[in-house]
């Protein structure tokens, strides 16, 4: 019946007979309470990246009314039709009858005798035994509803595309509450599909399939160009068990198609023709209107040597080996004048053998960087793709202002949302390259660019990760350009609220991968990009937002794909993300989530905020000038109140543990001896709001990082919360301490591009969309970009009277002797890592056997962390040999603004010397020193040595 009714009218379907069908008996009664709309407060288009306030916009109610059964109560989906038999409802025990009322053309209103415009009113019984198990599990933020059951003789496939409500009368028979329904339980029940989506090519035919199981009727427009207003074809798509297709003539490839779909949509409650982009689009027009059928397997898309391109990737023997290098692509070539004009800020900027930016990635790889992680590089909102609508800001005039200025914050955030920046966290569609980083929008020239930045890299030994926001959309809603997935199956793709309100934790539009249909798109999406673009790792954006089983599912899928069937080696795909646990989905919320402590043993990486906080200080939601372990705490006190001296001393002790733990790859059953002299694991080494400091069970599920594109860059903070009176020399030394101090740790090692090179963007905390001027990189080493001016005031001005005088401060400006000494430090520091297997160790086990902590306990010398790597002997008993060259490591991480020695029996009598990359290096880390006789060290202030005993 679902097909005919895509063409019949209402009436024609349900004649009187089978309305007698649906009004089987029933019982029961329900309540409502508050009102926030599907809507929430966010206008369909209007949000911008992570810079939203996010409110409700609340209905105007006559105060005479029960407000509980209003017309307005239909803007809200307090009722859940969890499975085709049960609709859940959040309702008192004593009410009256209830029903279930539908109306095809949407016309469903209340009044005070109940709800009238319906085309069937269908009877619902109230259970006494709540709801099954299994909804619990799929919905646990509604396990206390009550359960209603719903005839089982019901045509559910036409119901779910009318308007629906439920009503609840009292015993007088006054409606007493009415709302609107939630239909993902019963979509996933009915209508979950595995069968092909989006544009399939074959030899003899051009096919569309579009999962939309509510609609009413869908079309496809196609165009013949971008250029064209009115489409050349009209086609009807036919429906099958929520499934709409089409077939077409093998001339449509290249061609311009939208979806124009008939559908209830309840933040409007109407039937809306909603115009939409294909949600498996894998290209666009320019303006990102119409969705390009092209496929991808077509030799015309595919630069020369592409499909070997496996062949030539660099080798990854195990993931204990990744180091990642994050990236913006405009960041990368957008100033960098080595690059030609037309290819800066774009994917062939990376084929640009003989740039500067390009001379200092091969560096980088040499020194054994793996991974080069690049920002959003899908199809997102914020910057127009065609590039001549772009505006721009005179750079001289910018260059011509005091680096404390607020001129330049106010030229730049100007222009900022028609300029060419931002970072890209706003996501359209998941599976489409950015148009702005191509030379052509329009046509193929996207997909083709985006693999030749891949293959470019691949080429000096770098693999590409891709950072991918699967937790949130831009838009939502019938209206916007920008909303795809809201305008095919409305209510379904995006998470909502118990009112039936969207959730924004992740600041708009939160996806809901506990959805059959939500998880799929996602999986289809990776499998896409690490087939069709040889992608080698993905990076989850507010990964505990997404439920664990579909990372699990995810990490399974990447792992399945093979070189002889797919072109790829998924086992080498490394998969990590932001474990936080907040918002709806806090605590298991909506289901066991991928948070940092439930990917425990998953094999997942995760962000390592513990080591960050307490290298850097505080965190990056308190006071600025918060110190940590890098940044002066209790050695070089910058007036900020902390409390008394004991108390930042024993701050300091605290800092240090969690320190040691996150150089242990922050494992959770890693023993070591804490600052209070006790035997302790990981987990037992508490944060200060309680939780556990170590949670991972392998290396590989710990990505260590002290900065990243959030918030300030490593040399910025330490800028902002070290005193004002010690020089720039002593900043850039706690720079390259706080990086050593990621190098040299068990698990993934992450930096921010430019962390090796003193990278500054003008203190500004959020440079999502401060454009080029304050996110600019120069791979001349001539300039950190510290001094660019005041930073945007939207994001930075309760900070301005602290940033103020230390830009205008010229001492605060590190030179290019500073800058090269940097890239130095950081390079030799890299060689360091991959010059021995024990920096890499690839178990829990290895590491617990193998690495020590000395200087522990109550006796230990204030600010000093020394770690040593044991290693075995061939035909020795004991552990095994990983080491050809080295038999033993120590590393010294001094951060004492002082010389410091350090005697340990332990270490005593042992065949150490400096490690011969600091040896030969031109820093003072060569005036570091051993005596074997006493066991004891000298190394420099603020200074990390290694020692090796070589075999």
């Amino acid at each position: 019946m679902s097909a005919l009714l895509s063409s019949t009218p209402f009436s024609t379907i349900f004649a009187p007979s089978e309305l007698t069908r649906f009004l089987l008996p029933t019982q029961s009664r329900l309540q409502l309470s508050s009102l926030t709309r599907y809507r929430s407060g966010f206008k369909s288009g209007t949000s911008r990246s992570l810079n939203l306030r996010c409110c409700s916009t609340m209905p105007v109610q006559d105060q005479s009314e029960n407000p509980s059964c209003s017309q307005d109560s239909l803007f809200y989906s307090r009722a859940f039709w969890v499975t085709k038999s049960i609709i859940a409802w959040n309702v008192g025990a004593g009410e009256g009858e209830c029903y279930l009322y539908a109306s095809r053309k949407a016309e469903l209103c209340v009044a005070g005798d109940g709800i009238q415009g319906h085309d069937v009113k269908i009877k619902l019984e109230r259970t006494n035994y709540g709801l099954p198990q299994q909804v619990i599990e799929k919905f646990p933020h509604i396990r206390d509803y009550s359960a209603f059951e719903v005839p089982a003789t019901l045509d559910f496939q036409s119901l779910v595309k009318c308007q629906l409500a439920v009503g609840i009368f009292n015993p007088y028979g006054k409606c007493a509450s009415a709302t609107g329904l939630q239909l993902p339980g019963i979509l996933d029940e009915l209508f979950s599909y595995t069968g092909p989506l989006g544009a399939v090519f074959a030899t003899e035919a051009v096919s569309l399939y579009l999962w939309a199981p509510t609609a009413q009727a869908v079309e496809a427009l196609i165009y013949k160009s971008p250029s064209e207003a009115d489409p050349v074809e009209i086609v009807q798509l036919k429906e099958l068990d929520g499934v709409w297709s089409a077939k077409g003539p093998t001339h449509w490839e290249g061609c311009y198609y939208v979806y124009e779909v008939s559908v209830y949509h309840p933040s409007t409650l109407r039937i809306e023709k909603c115009v939409s982009n294909d949600p498996y689009a894998r290209g666009l027009s320019a303006d990102g209107k119409w969705t390009l059928l092209v496929n991808l397997d077509s030799d015309d898309v595919k630069p020369e040597g592409w499909d070997n391109l496996q062949d030539e990737k660099p080798n990854l023997l195990s993931f204990s080996d990744v180091s990642i290098y994050e990236l913006h692509v405009r960041d990368f070539s957008a100033s960098d004048p080595t690059v030609s004009h037309e290819f800066q800020g774009s994917y062939l900027a990376f084929t640009s053998q003989d740039s500067a930016g390009v001379q200092h990635l091969k560096r980088l790889s040499s020194a054994g960087i793996t991974h080069v992680h690049l920002l959003p590089t899908y199809q997102f909102a914020g910057v127009e793709d065609e590039k001549h609508k772009w505006k721009y800001t005179d750079i001289e005039k910018l260059n011509s202002f005091p680096p404390d200025s607020e001129e330049q914050q106010a030229l730049i955030t100007a222009i900022q949302d028609e300029d060419g920046y931002n970072w890209g966290y706003n996501p359209v569609l998941w599976g489409v390259p950015k148009g702005s980083y191509a030379g052509n929008a329009n046509g193929p020239c996207r997909i083709v660019e985006f693999r030749k930045m891949v293959q470019a890299l691949n080429r000096i030994g770098l693999r590409v990760v891709l950072d991918v926001v699967y937790n949130h959309l831009h838009a939502s809603g019938p209206f916007s350009d920008f909303s795809v997935l809201d305008k095919i199956v409305p209510g379904y793709f995006l998470r909502r609220n118990a009112d039936g309100g969207i959730e924004n934790s992740t600041c708009v539009n939160n996806t809901a991968s506990e959805h059959f249909m939500v998880e799929r798109l996602i999986l289809d999406d990776l499998k896409c990009w690490a087939v069709h673009y040889k992608i080698d790792g993905f990076r989850f954006d507010l990964m505990g937002h997404i439920m664990k089983r579909t990372m699990l599912k995810a990490k399974s899928l990447l792992n399945s794909l093979s070189t002889e069937e797919n072109g790829v080696d998924g086992s080498s795909i490394y998969i990590y993300g932001e474990g936080w646990d907040f918002g709806e989905v806090a605590k298991n919320g909506r289901g066991i989530n991928a948070s940092q402590f439930n990917l425990f043993g998953a094999g997942i990486g995760s962000f390592n905020d513990r080591i960050r906080d307490a290298l850097l200080g505080g965190s990056p939601f308190g006071h600025p000038l918060h110190q940590g372990f890098v940044t002066g705490l209790y050695l070089e006190p910058n007036g900020h109140d902390l409390g008394d001296k004991a108390n930042v001393e024993r701050m300091l002790t605290v800092s240090k543990d969690h320190i040691q733990v996150g150089m242990a790859a922050n494992l959770k059953d890693f023993v070591l001896t804490n600052c209070d002299g006790q035997e302790v694991k990981g987990s037992e080494v508490l944060m200060y709001d309680g939780k556990p400091v170590g949670y991972a069970s392998s290396p590989v599920e710990t990505v260590n990082y002290v900065s990243a594109h959030d918030n300030e860059t490593l040399f910025d903070i330490i800028s902002l919360k070290t005193p004002k009176d010690i020089s720039v020399e002593e900043r850039c030394r706690m720079n390259h301490l706080a990086t050593s101090v990621i190098a040299l740790s068990q698990g993934i090692p992450f930096f921010h591009a430019g962390d090796e090179m003193l990278r500054s963007k003008s203190i500004d905390r959020d440079s999502y969309n401060s454009g080029d001027w304050f996110n600019r990189l120069d791979f001349s080493y001539n300039s950190n970009n510290w001094g660019v001016g005041i930073p945007p005031k939207e994001k930075n001005e309760r900070n301005w009277p602290l940033i103020k005088p230390r830009l205008a401060d010229p001492s605060y400006k590190p030179q290019k002797s500073h800058i090269l000494a940097a890239v130095e430090n950081f390079l030799n520091l890299m060689q360091i890592r991959y010059s021995s297997p024990l920096f890499r160790l690839k178990t829990a086990n290895a590491i617990q056997e193998r690495v020590r902590f000395h200087n522990t306990g109550p006796s230990w010398i204030p600010g000093l962390i020394v770690m040593s790597i044991e290693d075995g002997h061939q035909g020795v008993p004991g552990l095994s040999q990983l080491d050809p060259i080295y038999s033993y490591i120590v590393v010294i991480i001094n951060p004492c603004p002082t010389d410091v020695s350090f005697a340990n029996l332990a270490l005593k009598a042992k065949s150490l010397q400096l490690h011969p990359v600091q040896m030969n290096s031109t820093d003072v880390v060569k005036n570091s020193t051993y005596d074997a006789s006493s066991g004891c060290f000298n190394v420099p202030a603020r200074t990390t040595s290694v020692f090796v005993q070589p075999r």
